[in-house]
This record gives C-alpha cells, sequence and structure tokens, in this order.
C-alpha cells in the first residue's frame, strides 16, 4: 500500500537537464516542485574529483554513471516477426542514472538541427516531389520551427556556454564556422576550443576538396565562463575524460555545473534521489494525471506523490513505458499505421569511420576533449547535397577529432597486425601517437517496423514489463550510410597519410553489442493532432492537459546531430508555455 503524500503544483520525472530546466522555471515562478530521480544523488564536489574520477575501470568499463540492466532493460528484436530478448550489458547506447541524467557522462556536442531538419517531410516533398518519400518512411515535421525555437536554442547554449564560431549570422555566411547552420541571433558564448593536429590536417584536406570546415559546438569550456545562472564554469584540460564520466575541472556544462546548484537551495524545490517512479496515476475521464507512485529503492516502501503538473523527463524507453502503463495514447501498430505510442522511434546511424596512420606526425591522443576539438564538415549533412537519383535521404556530419586517448579502451593498429602477443604489443607502441580517425554521425529516419512497445515476456525488478525494441537497420539507412564512406575514404586520401585503412560503414543488421551513440529519439514524438503525435508543439500531452513530456523521445526522426541541443530549447519552451499559458488558464494549450 503507498503512503499517500500531500499536493505540490508540480512533480519533476527525472532530474537530468530538462526536469532541471523545468522545475528551476516553475520555481521561479512561484510554485513548490519535487524532483523524482531513480538514482543516487550526485556532485561535483563529492563525485567528480580526481584522482577517483580518473578511474577508467569504475566509468568507462563497468558504467558506473548508467543504468543497471539487471533490474531495468529493454528487449530487442530486428523484425515484428522475432522474439525479443533482454539488453543484459550495456553497449551500442548508454542511459544514465542518477541525478544529471546523461547530461553526467555526455561528451558535450551541443548542436542545432537544421532548417531543413525541422521541417524534414515538408522540405523532401517540396524538393523532390509529393512521391519521392517512400511510403514505409514515416518521416514527419516538427510542430515548431527552427525560426520559432531560435531564442531557446540560444537560452541553452547560454546556459551551457558552448564554445563555437557562428556559421550563419543572422543571415550572413561567416567563414570558419558553419555555413549550413540556421540564422543564428547571436555569436556563440564562448570561442571554439584550441586547434589540433588532427584538426589542421581535416581542414587541409576539406578546403582542398570544395569542403566547408568548422568547429564543431562545445559544451567543453574553451575558456571560463559564467552562465545565466551566475554559475562559473572553469576552463577545459583537455584531459580526455568526458564521454561516460563526470568532469574534475567543473569545465564540461551539465545539470551538475550549469543549474542544479542554484535549483536545488531554493527554497520551493525537494530532491529526492533513489525514487524509482512506478507509475502514472491517470484519470482518463477528467485527462489528467493525478499522482505519481514511485519507489524508495533503499527502504522498498511506496509512496504516492499527488500533484497540479507532472513533467515527465525521463528517458526516452521510460517515457515510452510510463506513458504506455497508464494508457495515455494508444499503442502504435505497424501493421495498420494507427496508435502513436511507440510511433517513429530511431537511433543512428554511426559506425562510418576511417582511421590513418602517420608515421612522421605526432598525434597526442591524451590531449582531448568530449566534444572532439577537431574539425568537422556538413556538406554531406542532411539534404545539403542533392540526393536525386541517389536512392536515399539524409547524410552525416563528419568529424576528424579525439575525445579520448584512455589506453584501456583506445589502442589503434593498422589492419593484419595480431590481437595478442609480441607484434600487437609492437604495433601498439609504434602507433599509438600517430593514429588519426575520421567518423560520420549520421541521421536514421522513422520507419513503420521500427518501434517500440511493452514485451509480453519479460520484467523489470518492480514487475512492469520491458520496453521492447523492434529495430533495425534499413534500405536507406545503409544506402546513405555506403555513400558516406565514399566521401570519408576520399578525405582520408586527401590527408596522405602512411596507412590508410578503408572506410567501414554500418551497413549490416543493427547490433546492439559495440557502441554507437546514446542518441535514442521518439516514442513520444510530438505532433499536429492526436492521430499523429502524442504531444503537441508545447510538450504537452494530447490525452492528458497537465502531463508534459521531456527529451528526444519527442523527435519525430532522428537528424545526424546529437539531441541534446533541441532537448535543452524544448525545455525552455516548453517552460515559457506553461508560464505564461498554462498557469493562467489550466488545459489543453492547442486544440486539435
Amino acid at each position: 500500500m503507498a503512503t499517500m503524500l500531500k499536493e505540490v503544483d508540480a512533480v519533476c520525472i527525472g532530474v537530468g537537464f530538462t526536469g532541471s530546466i523545468l522545475a528551476r522555471e516553475l520555481t521561479k515562478a512561484g510554485l513548490k516542485v519535487v524532483g523524482l530521480e531513480r538514482g543516487p544523488n550526485r556532485t561535483s564536489r563529492d563525485d567528480f574529483t580526481i584522482p577517483s574520477v580518473r578511474d577508467d575501470l569504475k566509468y568507462a568499463v563497468r558504467q558506473e554513471l548508467f543504468q543497471d540492466t539487471q533490474t531495468e532493460t529493454v528487449t530487442l528484436r530486428h523484425s515484428p516477426s522475432e522474439t525479443a530478448l533482454p539488453i543484459r550489458r550495456l553497449g551500442s547506447f548508454l542511459p544514465g542514472t542518477g541525478v544529471g541524467g546523461a547530461g553526467a557522462h555526455w561528451n558535450g556536442l551541443t548542436w542545432r538541427l537544421m532548417e531543413s531538419d525541422h521541417l524534414l517531410r515538408s522540405h523532401l516533398e517540396n524538393r523532390y516531389g509529393k512521391n519521392a518519400v517512400p511510403a514505409e518512411m514515416t518521416i514527419a515535421d516538427f510542430p515548431v520551427t527552427y525560426a520559432e525555437l531560435e531564442p531557446y536554442y540560444d537560452h541553452f547554449e547560454k546556459l551551457c556556454g558552448i564554445s563555437g564560431k557562428a556559421g550563419n549570422l543572422r543571415g550572413t555566411k561567416v567563414e570558419g564556422g558553419n555555413v549550413f547552420e540556421g540564422p543564428r541571433q547571436n555569436e556563440y558564448p564562448n570561442k571554439p576550443l584550441a586547434m589540433t593536429i588532427r584538426g589542421e590536417l581535416m581542414q587541409k584536406a576539406s578546403k582542398e576538396l570544395g569542403y566547408h570546415p568548422f568547429q564543431a559546438p562545445a559544451a567543453n569550456m574553451s575558456e571560463a565562463y559564467t552562465n545565466t545562472e551566475g554559475l562559473t564554469l572553469g576552463a577545459c584540460e583537455y584531459c580526455g575524460h568526458c564521454e561516460r564520466f563526470g568532469c574534475e575541472a567543473n569545465a564540461k556544462a551539465s545539470p551538475h555545473s550549469t543549474i542544479l546548484p542554484v535549483l536545488t537551495a531554493d527554497k520551493n524545490f525537494e530532491l529526492r534521489p533513489y525514487a524509482y517512479v512506478k507509475e502514472l496515476v491517470y484519470d482518463k475521464q477528467a485527462k489528467k494525471v493525478k499522482a505519481v507512485r514511485y519507489v524508495d529503492t533503499r527502504s522498498g516502501e511506496e509512496f504516492e506523490q499527488p500533484a497540479q503538473l507532472v513533467l515527465l523527463g525521463a528517458y526516452v524507453f521510460n517515457n515510452v513505458l510510463l506513458m504506455r502503463m497508464a494508457g495515455i495514447g494508444e499503442q502504435y501498430d505497424p501493421a495498420t499505421g494507427k496508435g502513436t505510442i511507440g510511433k517513429n522511434y530511431c537511433y543512428q546511424v554511426s559506425g562510418n569511420s576511417v582511421t590513418m596512420y602517420f608515421e612522421n606526425i605526432e598525434v597526442n591522443p591524451f590531449m582531448a576533449a568530449g566534444a572532439g576539438h577537431g574539425m568537422n564538415i556538413d556538406d554531406f549533412n542532411g539534404d545539403n547535397f542533392d540526393h536525386s537519383g541517389l536512392g536515399f535521404f539524409g547524410g552525416a556530419w563528419i568529424s576528424c577529432s579525439g575525445t579520448n586517448g584512455r589506453p584501456i579502451l583506445t589502442r589503434p593498429v593498422p589492419s593484419g597486425t595480431p590481437r595478442w602477443g609480441r607484434e600487437w604489443k609492437k604495433a601498439t607502441a609504434k602507433w599509438y601517437n600517430h593514429a588519426v580517425n575520421i567518423g560520420a554521425s549520421g541521421c536514421n529516419y522513422a520507419h513503420r517496423e521500427n518501434y517500440l512497445d511493452l514485451d509480453p515476456t519479460y520484467k523489470d525488478a518492480l514487475g512492469r514489463p520491458l520496453v521492447r525494441m523492434s529495430y533495425n537497420f534499413r534500405d536507406n539507412d545503409k544506402k546513405m550510410a555506403m555513400y558516406i564512406a565514399g566521401v570519408l575514404d576520399k578525405l582520408a586520401t586527401a590527408m596522405n597519410p602512411t596507412i590508410k585503412e578503408k572506410a567501414s560503414a554500418r551497413v549490416g543488421d543493427y547490433n546492439v553489442v559495440p557502441y554507437q551513440s546514446t542518441h535514442n529519439t521518439g516514442g513520444t514524438m510530438m505532433g499536429f493532432d492526436p492521430q499523429s503525435s502524442v504531444v503537441n508543439r508545447y510538450c504537452q500531452a494530447w490525452g492528458a492537459d497537465n502531463l508534459f513530456v521531456m527529451g528526444a523521445s519527442l523527435f519525430p526522426q532522428n537528424a545526424s546531430y546529437n539531441p541534446t541541443g533541441l532537448v535543452g530549447a524544448l525545455a525552455y519552451h516548453t517552460a515559457e508555455a506553461i508560464t505564461t499559458k498554462y498557469l493562467k488558464n489550466p488545459g489543453p494549450l492547442v486544440h486539435a
């Protein structure tokens, strides 16, 4: 029997970037907010200090900051005709747990989607014709445009102190920045990260080929920065301990460094760690979520927290699970195309890469940053190149950068080298400081048979069904990956290495074992009406007026970029809608 608690104004499920942003904006508006986080509390002072944070085994290999797959995981099958099995060792993607969520262990790449990404279906149909998009490709427009979200992208970038250089400043293209980005009203808050030898090699080769190189927008501080909440972040030390780690220098934007110290000091906010949300208490007649039930994982006690507002900012899979279990919305059925919960699940088509070895050029692998201080091109991203006659849509951003040189997981050697023994050791010693990689992160456009639902067999520690992934790379993904592999090969050749490997492409079935990205999207997609989407343009659930859903589960498809920039922009956009519209007149913000 759950213990009934006193009602609060708002409850946040998940205290990562989105939960922290919404909680902060609502407490500023005078609301009493409770934040529920399934994992432990973590602070920069107590958890992300040297020497303990430099423990490669603890964090990178044994996955200290990630979800415990023994109590909660997902099942996977490639098609609806297969039986799904549970993933018991995280590999392909790494959902976070604990206060800060994935914002604690991310690398820091902070993109804005391109203008065409926001209106993908309309853009492709207008350029290539109404019948160009295959019937099985269920892509859709976002219900908010780039122009509408631009101020909120800006707000999030100023919160995080993003390092970069504008390539489109108020409509004027600027050399050295990304000329393919949408128009920005302001320059980035911080200058770009330091240039490296990798970046110089890529920059020279790209320009020779007529491409447009630029440094990626990074949530790693190029210099000390004081953000919009009055919190100061330190300058990046280029230590190579970003992904899978908290930041010892307080130089990587995370909820811990950008917003949590201010939020947790607010008398209107209460943080409850180890609060594992079990279910949403949904009143279908009233179209409201009345309360949230959660379990204290330390004591096993169950509590019910009533609230006027419920802010669902868990990870993609958890957002789908909680809404599906509550009966908010209809489960998507690929056979009929009806239903919306679980629809348009997308991942990322990454794994395209080429490794080069330069005998006479030394590259310090330890001088690295999460967002990869190197050089990038967007010439083959999205629809930045003509897709007529290619047989696919989409593309990838391409990068020559370095994120780490940690030798447990980073041992580049030329192909043909023995996998162990004397010759392997000699090759490791010879090439460790001389290896350079070009990689690509490709888009993943929605397919009617890629979706999420509830597994009929396997359950989590609370007795709930596991989320089931029905997912595979499709023809569009494979053709795109092969095309991008050709671009990588061309770039690598232009860099004139001593040894050049063959460019690889992710063209087989989706493999959950090797890490690819934690860029899972979709399942509670936003849209224009309840027949085709789960939430409206303000991230308000169509079936529950007081439920607002956050995170990458809102995306109708996955652009090639890391999702955090758009996730943050949507959080600020939603927070403004709640404080200026919903609180004045509670009810649906969009009438469909």
